[in-house]
């Protein structure tokens, strides 16, 4: 199968949260002290640094996605998982709408970080194809190994949220098929297409909609069927 440099795909949905696969859920770790004569201190809570409360949380709303047929999440069994008040979600976050739109950004930030990477291997029509092959195999094991963010990506993480989430959802996948037809041009010149535009704009639709397809059925069989299934003969009957 064709694929991209292990190198090139994120670990987990922050750097330094996990070394493998999907998002660890974070710990409010307690810090001890030592007792004082003969009566131990209470334990206190470690205080987060600047920043690192506002990555727990939205790890941690990743880490619920993750739970194959999860229902609607509060704010309430956010917080509860976090041990903290609804309250102090909202001192991060004025909204779960905002919560969601910091997932959206990560996935908009590393999808295209890793395009762009792509995207600087070479030009010509060889080029073109392979390049066109790893963007598609990028997206499906962004998919895997990020199953959360993968009920965001088709929506389902999204039902009866704010309508904007969709939407912003909607102009990530618009651009993935500009971005497919732009890199399948070059091909389509090289094979003597009288209408490489029209061409070129058919076939992203075709592998933007391919792509969709897969991670929506990876969401909805409980993460069972992986985007990946028989992904190498599929490309190559789509290529």
């Amino acid at each position: 199968m064709p694929s991209v440099s292990t190198s090139l795909l994120p670990a987990s949905l922050f750097p330094d949260a996990a070394a493998q696969g999907s998002v660890q859920e974070p710990s409010l770790a307690l810090e001890k002290t030592e007792p004082e004569g003969d009566a131990a201190a209470p334990a206190a809570r470690k205080r987060p640094k600047p920043g690192e409360r506002r990555t727990q949380i939205l790890e941690t709303l990743a880490r619920m996605l993750e739970q194959p047929g999860a229902e609607r999440i509060t704010t309430a069994a956010l917080a509860a998982r976090l041990d903290v008040s609804e309250a102090a979600l909202y001192r991060h976050f004025a909204s779960k709408a905002q919560m969601f739109e910091g997932l959206i950004e990560f996935i908009e930030q590393t999808v295209f970080s890793l395009v762009n990477q792509i995207s600087a291997g070479g030009s010509g029509a060889d080029s073109s194809l392979r390049q066109t092959r790893q963007i598609i195999v990028m997206l499906m094991q962004f998919g895997e190994k990020n199953p959360g963010m993968t009920r965001v990506m088709v929506g389902d993480a999204l039902v009866f949220e704010n309508e904007r989430l969709q939407q912003r959802m909607n102009q990530f996948f618009d651009k993935v098929e500009a971005t497919l037809r732009q890199t399948l041009r070059p091909a389509i010149e090289a094979s003597g297409s009288t209408t490489p535009t029209v061409d070129a704009q058919v076939q992203a639709s075709v592998l933007t909609a391919f792509v969709v397809g897969r991670l929506q059925r990876f969401a909805r069989s409980g993460f069972k069927r992986l985007p990946s299934e028989y992904l190498e003969a599929s490309l190559a009957r789509l290529l």
